[in-house]
This record gives C-alpha cells, structure tokens and sequence, in this order.
C-alpha cells in the first residue's frame, strides 16, 4: 500500500465552508467508484477551519501522476471537481494537483 499526504486551504467564508462539508457528506457515488477503478483503496479528509488535510491510501502499482490523470476521465468527475473547486477558490478546470498540495513526511513512530 501507498500513502498520499495533501493540504488544501478553502476560500475563508464560513457558509461555503458549510456546503464544502455538506458536500463531502455526500459524495456522490461514481466518485467513489471511479476512485476504487484507478487503485484508491481509501481516501479521507480532515478539515479544521478552512484548513484541509487528505490521506489517500493505494493500491501499491498506483502511480500519482498517471492514475489521477485516468481518474480526471471518469464519470462524473469532472463534474465534481467543477461543483467543489467554487469551495476551493480556484477554477472549474484546475487539476487536482493544481489544488491540493502533496504534503512530505517528515515523522513516523514506526521507523
């Protein structure tokens, strides 16, 4: 398995920040599959304020680059990412690397 770290911070305005949770609380369906298709075992997202954090788990052939490019195709996708980036301050068409920040380990217990 592999272990993706993002940040993302939200447009400052409390309402919007609302729907964005709202939102997340119901995702719709095929992206969720669309996720699992490309090798996304689980993914989770921790907001304090308007400050996000994502931890995306994967299959361990899962390549960053070229698989979020394959989920970018998918059902309803683009769709989604049009619908949420109003939340996110950035355009309908920004790639997910254009709003999401990939965040660097710097501590594990475990090593």
């Amino acid at each position: 398995m592999k272990r993706y770290c993002q940040t993302l911070t939200l447009v400052d305005n409390p309402e919007l920040i609302k729907q964005y949770l709202e939102a997340h609380a119901h995702v719709w369906p095929e992206i969720i599959e669309g996720q699992h298709e490309v090798g996304i075992r689980s993914m989770q997202i921790y907001a304090l304020g308007n400050v996000l954090f994502m931890i995306v788990d994967t299959v361990d052939e899962f390549n960053w680059e070229r698989d979020m490019a394959r989920l970018a195709t998918l059902p309803r996708q683009a769709e989604w990412e049009a619908y949420v980036s109003q939340f996110q301050g950035c355009s309908a068409n920004a790639t997910s690397a254009e709003k999401w920040q990939m965040m660097t380990k710097i501590f594990d217990s475990e090593n």
